[in-house]
Formats: C-alpha cells, sequence, structure tokens
C-alpha cells in the first residue's frame, strides 16, 4: 500500500486519505460494478449497461492502463461503497471537451453504491478526501467535474468541497453543468494531511 496521502496509479497500487480507501478497479471487480450500474439511484444520472461484456468493451481499457481515465473502487472500512475515477481532459476524445488541451486538468465523478448512504455527507467527504490525493500530483493544477444541470443532489456536493462554474454545455451525453476547482483555490479552503505537503 502506498503511504497516505500520496496520488493512486496502476503501477503503484491503492492509497489511503483517511476515512476512505482508493483502490484501483480490477477485472474481477467488473460483476459488482455492473450490479451497482443497475441500480435506479445510479442510473437516474448514469447509463446501464446491458450485460457484463458491454462493461467489459468499456472499461478493460482503463483498467489495462489503455487510456488515461483510471477508476477506482471506494472502501469505507472492509466495505465497498462507491465508484470514483480520474481521467486527463485533454485525453478523452469522442467528443469530450475538445478545447481542453492542458495535461494538468483532470476529470472526475462519482456515485455511492447504496441509496441508504445518499444525503448523509458521505459522498462529500469521500470526493474531498479524493481530491487531497489528486492533488498530491504537483502537474495537476485543476480537477472539473460535469453534473447534469438538474442534478442538484450532486452540484450541491461539488459547492461544499469548491468547484464553482454555472456554465451549462453539450457533451456527448447532452447537456452538463462544467465546474471547476483550482489547486490554489482548495488549498485556501483545506489544510492537507500533515506530512503531505
Amino acid at each position: 500500500m502506498k503511504p497516505e496521502g500520496e496520488r493512486p496509479s496502476r503501477e503503484t497500487g491503492e492509497a489511503t486519505e483517511g476515512e476512505f480507501r482508493f483502490q484501483p478497479l480490477a477485472e474481477d471487480d467488473l460483476p459488482l460494478l455492473l450490479d451497482w450500474r443497475s441500480r435506479p439511484h445510479v442510473t437516474e444520472w448514469s447509463p446501464k449497461y446491458a450485460s457484463l461484456e458491454e462493461l467489459r468493451a468499456r472499461y478493460l481499457p482503463r483498467i489495462s492502463g489503455e487510456n488515461t481515465t483510471t477508476p477506482y473502487l471506494v472502501f469505507r472500512g472492509d466495505e465497498a461503497i462507491a465508484y470514483v475515477p480520474s481521467y486527463v481532459a485533454a485525453d478523452v476524445g469522442d467528443g469530450w471537451w475538445p478545447d481542453e488541451s492542458d495535461p494538468g486538468t483532470l476529470g472526475t465523478d462519482q456515485f455511492l453504491a447504496h441509496e441508504a448512504d445518499l444525503g448523509r455527507g458521505l459522498g462529500t467527504r469521500m470526493v474531498c478526501e479524493f481530491l487531497e490525493v489528486l492533488f498530491q500530483d504537483p502537474t495537476v493544477h485543476r480537477i472539473q467535474v460535469d453534473p447534469a444541470p438538474d442534478n442538484t443532489r450532486a452540484i450541491r456536493c461539488y459547492e461544499k468541497v469548491g468547484f464553482h462554474g454555472t456554465t451549462t454545455l453539450m457533451t456527448p451525453d447532452g447537456p452538463a453543468r462544467l465546474m471547476v476547482l483550482e489547486r490554489s483555490t482548495y488549498r485556501r479552503r483545506h489544510t492537507p494531511p500533515k506530512g503531505t505537503e
């Protein structure tokens, strides 16, 4: 396991930042992810996959490192409770972020696996810890998210940790509200854990 506060990677594995542990997604995790992605509170905002084969086609290139999206399962104690990826926005392609060229801009999104966990502040704490992990990489200076404009729960979560932005863009998945968080803004709002500076 990596020391606390370091950015997780495919080469060195999982990272912890406090309450949560971010473990790189493995092929053996895909049946679990398929189950999560079939739950109504997830499919309300994310596409549902019709089969494990369809999910494998989407996620195996990410797991193997063929592209710059890195997917994670999020653990709280011994329980897997969420999914969160990070990606280099400029490298996504397929009509996503065509005007972005800065390799220091990462994107992320997330969902909680269990509907009972919604509205308890769990997602906000998880996002905050994941941002701390990502910002340990000194080349990362901006992180962006793109919730649906009517996904008020997600927007409130991101606003609480410092994201801002009201611009609505058209993406391959439809309208999205682009929200960004600069490293400098994050550092003003959050004191990093001791020893991670």
